[in-house]
């Protein structure tokens, strides 16, 4: 009897073995074509953001030397007991092997998820290359924090980029060393590999030849029709924003209306993602007449505008705008993030120049005070603020991408290594999650104003020092004295929760509200009250530190959102009538979540 005959021929399964292989093969050829061409087309980011100042080593070299010349026993001690871990390790290896069974040495590293499955504990080859990676990072974490000589500035430099290498050298980073994706790509014959090879490239086309790890499905979200669906209508519109007027959901609204100040660095719809967890309902249900700023996206021509015209064609057009519309002679103000530093120096301004048109702030994560940089000390320094300087001068804007992958280098396994793991060595498509879509929804921002908040803000801190000169007038924080409710969150790593605290203590106001939200920037923030999730601190005394504050906050379960309604009714007025959105001046534009938010 034939091959043919056996049906292991035309047809069987070593023909279809072949087929596919032949078509997988073909599938690489044209992926790796594309890829070639996508990245011929990258526009690469200047090299002094991909990378600090090489002094940075070479101040951290010379302290390990000179730290080698005086205290030598102490370098030798630290020396010594890593070789001594690494030969103790790989004789452990050797001696279980001799006898003749495939098993692990002795493990007594500390859990960490990116080792979850079980053949890092049980298998030697997996066992001793994680071993030993936990020892090298033990060894390289140990050489920092002994480095001598540095001031705390270069110490916090040093530790971040050795945690980067240290981060980016994981096993679990390499398809040779990656049980799961060795797995993965056994049990599908290779057609993980081939799907992930197809993600890596289309992430890559996507963001102009930069590799950008996709973490939401992009084709899942619609905006306006799935996502942002908040009901309501552009009311005005000008070259920096949308005003948004949400549509009433109560028969009665406070007469004071509320206008919400969102950052520009992302777009406005965090706070609108879905109608369970969506803020902008949950406030219009509370019956407040609200009113929320939808920033332009801005690109090259934009080169010159600053904070100033944030301040002058943004906060205060839509005051003036939104005061006409209701007919009021004032509105509470919201200020989230660097929407909350600008709004700070809008209230600056306004006292300055003897305007009461803002009869209340909430600051939701919102810094003042920079005088410690936190986790962004490695950005803030000169080297890279020099290149984002060159960055803005070349194209007049900072993109998008450059932004996004600071914040996500701030938290790579989470944010880089485990997406790009799951997308590109497991083949997996990215979730359908709103809040990541979001994330990955950027924005630019205008070169001036980019350069204006990191010199005068972030490194000079001159809003809350000697002030800051802007629009005839020299703007502090200590102006501000009307009534305020500041939302920070515990868990935050972008604004950290100390530093706004800082920051509010130095304003004037005798009606100071400040909570502590559990969870992060994000989480902390979209936190409804249905959700049962996160609890917050308050404390109305504020004449001490924060670690004072903290220790005799009360905490309270659930959001922080009922208490800030009820504080934000008692500052709004009576009852009136609801409005419908605009007016016979302010004609519907276009529907919510109107047309600056779509632009990419």
């Amino acid at each position: 009897m034939t091959t043919r005959d056996k049906g292991e021929g035309k047809g069987g399964p070593e023909t279809e073995h072949v087929e596919r292989l032949n078509e997988n093969l073909a599938r690489v050829e044209d992926l790796s074509q594309r890829l070639v061409a996508a990245i011929s087309r990258r526009s690469a980011a200047r090299p002094e953001l991909n990378a600090p100042d090489p002094e940075v080593f070479s101040r951290a070299v010379g302290a390990y030397w000179q730290e080698m010349m005086q205290n030598p026993a102490k370098i030798f001690e630290h020396q010594f007991e890593y070789w001594g871990k690494s030969v103790k390790h790989y004789l452990e290896v050797q001696q279980t092997l001799a006898k003749g069974t495939l098993a692990a040495p002795p493990d007594e590293t500390p859990d960490d998820p990116r080792f979850s499955n079980p053949l890092w504990k049980t298998h030697p080859y997996f066992n001793f290359i994680k071993q030993q990676y936990m020892l090298n990072a033990a060894a390289i974490t140990q050489a920092v924090e002994d480095a001598e000589g540095l001031d705390e500035v270069e110490r916090r430099r040093l530790k971040y980029f050795s945690r980067q290498i240290v981060d980016m050298m994981a096993p679990t980073n390499f398809l040779a060393t990656n049980p799961d994706a060795l797995e993965r790509a056994a049990e599908t014959e290779g057609q993980s590999l081939i799907d992930g090879l197809e993600n890596l490239v289309r992430d890559i086309e996507a963001n102009d030849g930069e590799l950008l790890v996709r973490l939401s499905d992009v084709n899942a979200f619609r905006l306006g029709e799935n996502i942002a669906t908040a009901p309501g209508e552009v009311v005005y519109r000008n070259h920096m924003m949308e005003i948004i007027q949400y549509a009433p959901a109560t028969e009665k609204v406070h007469a004071v209306p509320l206008i919400i100040f969102p950052p520009w660095i992302n777009k406005f719809y965090i706070l609108d993602l879905k109608q369970q967890n969506s803020l902008i309902r949950w406030i219009t249900e509370q019956g407040f007449t609200l009113f929320v700023v939808s920033w332009v996206n801005p690109d090259a021509s934009y080169r010159e505008t600053g904070l100033e015209d944030y301040i002058e064609d943004g906060f205060l057009a839509a005051i003036r705008e939104v005061k006409e519309i209701t007919g009021q002679t004032q509105v509470n103000v919201v200020g989230y993030c660097i929407g909350g530093t600008t709004l700070a120096l809008t209230l600056s301004l306004m006292k300055k120049r003897g305007d009461t048109s803002v009869k209340s702030a909430t600051f939701f994560t919102a810094l003042t005070d920079f005088s410690d940089q936190g986790e962004f000390t490695p950005f803030l320094q000169n080297d890279f603020i020099d290149g984002i300087e060159a960055e803005v001068a070349e194209r007049g804007y900072l993109r998008s991408h450059i932004m996004a992958r600071t914040f996500s280098f701030l938290r790579s396994n989470d944010l880089i290594y485990r997406p790009a793991i799951r997308s590109y060595m497991m083949g997996e498509a990215p979730p359908a999650f709103d809040l990541l879509f979001w994330n990955g929804d950027g924005t630019n921002l205008p070169g001036r104003m980019a350069v204006q908040y990191l010199r005068d803000l972030c490194q000079a801190n001159r809003f809350t020092t000697e002030g800051l000169p802007m629009l005839d007038e020299v703007l502090h924080v200590a102006d501000i004295d009307l009534p305020v409710f500041a939302v920070t969150c515990q868990n935050d790593h972008i604004a950290a929760w100390k530093d706004c605290y800082r920051g509010m203590r130095l304003t004037r106001t005798k009606d100071m509200t400040f909570v502590v939200s559990e969870s992060g920037h994000i989480a902390g923030i979209v936190n409804p009250p249905s959700k049962k999730k996160y609890g917050h601190y308050t404390n109305p005394d504020i004449s001490g530190d924060a670690g004072a504050w903290f220790e005799a906050a009360e905490f309270t379960e659930g959001s922080w959102w009922p208490r800030w309604g009820k504080w934000l009714a008692k500052r709004s007025g009576r009852k009136v009538a609801a409005r419908e959105p605009g007016d016979a001046t302010h004609p519907a534009l276009a529907p919510a979540p109107g047309t600056y938010v779509r632009s990419a």
